[in-house]
C-alpha cells in the first residue's frame, strides 16, 4: 500500500514538471513554418537579384517588377514545396531526442528534393500563359538552392540550440523509463542524469527484482510495463534487460496502441529479438537499437498512398463495364442486393465496411463461414489434424449459399472490385495483408497481431504465394514478411504476380 502511494505521488510529480500547456508546441510549430516560408521566398528572391542584377520588387504600382513576372509562378509553387519536404523530413519534430548532423543532413535532403520539384515544375511551368517562350536561368535555381539551404540550416540550427538550452533546464524533456536492473540499466541512467543536454528525463525503471539498488525510482514490474507507461505519460523507453520475453515487449506495445506514440530502444545484447526494420543509434556515448514500430515512415505512407488512388482510380474507369455487367448478372441471377458489406479489420485494429458483389443468397447464414474458421484454426477437428491445405479462411466446400454467377464471380475475383471504393475511402491499399473479419482477430495471437501494422490489401503477397491454400501461419509469416519488406517494387511485383494468380482461380476471400 506504502509502495503504491509513493508511486501515486511521483506520477503527480512527473506530471507537473516543466508542463507547458497544450496548446504552445503547436503554436510554436505553425510560428516556424510560417519563418521557413518567409525565407523561401527570400532566398528564392535573392538567387534572382544575384543572378540576373535585378530586384524582383516593383518601383512604381504593383509588388513585381516586370522581369521577375515570369518567376512569380515558380515562386508561389516553391514555396509550399519547401515547407511539405521539410515536414516530410520530420524537422519540425521537438519532442524527440536530436543531433545537430541529423538535422544538418535532413534539411540538406528536405531542400535538395524541393529543388528538384521546383525545376520539375518550372519546366511544366514554362512562363505560363503570358510568358509561353520564356527560358527560365538555371543560375536562379542553382543560387536558390544555396541561398535556401543556408538560410534554413542556419534558422533551424539556431532553433535547436535554444531547445538544447531550454532542456539544460528541464524543459521540453522526454519522459523516459528503464526496462531492467542490470549494470546496463544503472549506467544507462547515470549517461542520461548527468547530460541533461540529451533531452531525456528518466523517471524511473521497471524490474522484477524488489531488491534492487538504484539512482532511480523503481515504478513496478515488468508485467506492468504497459500501465507505467499510460501512468507516467512516457514517451520513450529503454530496454537493458536480456532476460526480458518478447511476448511481453509485445504485449505491452499492443496494449498502448499507435497513437501514444511512445518509441522503444534496445540494448545491443538483444539483437537476436529485433525484427527487420529497426536502426543503430547512440545516446550519448552509449549504443541503442531503435525498434520501427511503424512498418513505414511518413513520406513511404504519402508515396504508397497516392500510388493507391492513382492505381484505384485507373483501375475504376477501366473496369466500370464489368461492374455494369456484374451488377445486371447479380440482380437477374437471384433477389437481393447487389453488393454485399462486411465488417473487416483494418490498420490499427480499425473495423471498417468491406465491400464486394454479392455472390450467396440474401438469406444466407454467415455462422456456417464462422464455424468453418474455428474448426481450421483451432486445429479441434481430426479431418484437419496434419492437413496442409486445410482452407484459412473458413472456406466452406461446396457451400449451398453461393450462387450460380456467384461461383463465377468468385472464381474469377470480380466480387472483389467494388473493394476500389475501400481504396478510395483510405480504408485499404491495393497490394497489402488480406482484411482480416473481427472474430478471426479474436482468436489472433500477440505475435500476429502485427499484421494490422498496415493496411489491408485487395491483393497481397499471400494472393500470389498460394492464396487459400496457405495454412494460418504460413499466411501470417507472408504478411509479415511483406511488412517488413515493403516498397514500390515489391507492390509492383506482386501486382504483376496477382493477374496470372487470378487466372488460375487460386481461391477466394
Amino acid at each position: 500500500m506504502e509502495t503504491e502511494t509513493t508511486t501515486a505521488k511521483l506520477a503527480e510529480r512527473v506530471a507537473n514538471l516543466a508542463v507547458m500547456p497544450r496548446w504552445v508546441m503547436p503554436a510554436v510549430r505553425i510560428g516556424i513554418i510560417t519563418v521557413d516560408a518567409f525565407l523561401a521566398a527570400a532566398g528564392f528572391i535573392f538567387a534572382f537579384w544575384l543572378r540576373e542584377g535585378k530586384s524582383a520588387f516593383a518601383d512604381g504600382p504593383g509588388i513585381w517588377s516586370e522581369s521577375f513576372l515570369p518567376y512569380v509562378g515558380i515562386l508561389a509553387f516553391a514555396i509550399p514545396c519547401r515547407i511539405v519536404t521539410l515536414g516530410l523530413a520530420r524537422v519540425y519534430r521537438f519532442d524527440g531526442a536530436f543531433e545537430y548532423s541529423r538535422e544538418l543532413a535532413r534539411g540538406f535532403g528536405a531542400v535538395f528534393v524541393s529543388s528538384l520539384l521546383i525545376i520539375a515544375w518550372a519546366f511544366m511551368f514554362r512562363g505560363g500563359y503570358l510568358y509561353r517562350d520564356f527560358s527560365y536561368s538555371r543560375g536562379v535555381f542553382a543560387l536558390d538552392l544555396v541561398c535556401t539551404l543556408v538560410l534554413l540550416s542556419a534558422f533551424h540550427l539556431a532553433i535547436r540550440a535554444i531547445q538544447s538550452k531550454a532542456r539544460m533546464r528541464g524543459i521540453n524533456l522526454i519522459p523516459t523509463i528503464i526496462v531492467g536492473s542490470n549494470a546496463e540499466a544503472e549506467q544507462t541512467i547515470s549517461e542520461l542524469q548527468s547530460r541533461r543536454h540529451l533531452g531525456y528525463r528518466v523517471v524511473g525503471y521497471v524490474a522484477d527484482d524488489v531488491n534492487a539498488s538504484s539512482t532511480a525510482e523503481r515504478l513496478g514490474f515488468i508485467s506492468e510495463l504497459a500501465d507505467v507507461i499510460r501512468r507516467f505519460d512516457i514517451k520513450e523507453v529503454i530496454i537493458t534487460d536480456d532476460s526480458l520475453a518478447g511476448e511481453r515487449l509485445f504485449e505491452a506495445m499492443m496494449a498502448l496502441g499507435r497513437k501514444r506514440r511512445v518509441e522503444f530502444r534496445f540494448a545491443p545484447t538483444l539483437f537476436d529479438l529485433l525484427p527487420q526494420k529497426t536502426s543503430v543509434d547512440r545516446i550519448g556515448v552509449l549504443p541503442m537499437v531503435r525498434l520501427f514500430r511503424s512498418p513505414l515512415s511518413d513520406a513511404q505512407r504519402f508515396v504508397k498512398r497516392i500510388s493507391d488512388l492513382a492505381i484505384a482510380v485507373t483501375a475504376t474507369v477501366l473496369t466500370s463495364p464489368i461492374w455494369v455487367a456484374a451488377a445486371i448478372a447479380v440482380k437477374l441471377d437471384s433477389p437481393g442486393k447487389i453488393f454485399f458489406r462486411q465488417e473487416r479489420v483494418g490498420m490499427d485494429g480499425r473495423v471498417f465496411l468491406c465491400y464486394k458483389f454479392r455472390t450467396m443468397k440474401a438469406d444466407a447464414d454467415e455462422t456456417m463461414h464462422r464455424a468453418a474458421y474455428e474448426q481450421n484454426i483451432a486445429g479441434d477437428s481430426e479431418a484437419n489434424s496434419g492437413d496442409e491445405t486445410a482452407p484459412v479462411f473458413g472456406k466452406v466446400k461446396d457451400d449451398p449459399r453461393i450462387t450460380r454467377v456467384g461461383g463465377f464471380l468468385r472464381r474469377t475475383s470480380i466480387d472483389e472490385l467494388p473493394q476500389l471504393l475501400n481504396v478510395l475511402r483510405g480504408e485499404m491499399s491495393i497490394v497489402g495483408p488480406r482484411p482480416p473479419i473481427p472474430y478471426e482477430v479474436e482468436a489472433y495471437e500477440v505475435w500476429q497481431r502485427k499484421r494490422l501494422d498496415m493496411k489491408p490489401g485487395m491483393t497481397g503477397l499471400w494472393q500470389v504465394s498460394g492464396r487459400s491454400r496457405l495454412t494460418f501461419e504460413e499466411m501470417v509469416r507472408v504478411d509479415l514478411y511483406y511488412i517488413e519488406n515493403w516498397s514500390l517494387m515489391l507492390d509492383a511485383k506482386i501486382l504483376a504476380l496477382t493477374i496470372p494468380a487470378v487466372f488460375r482461380g487460386d481461391g477466394a476471400r
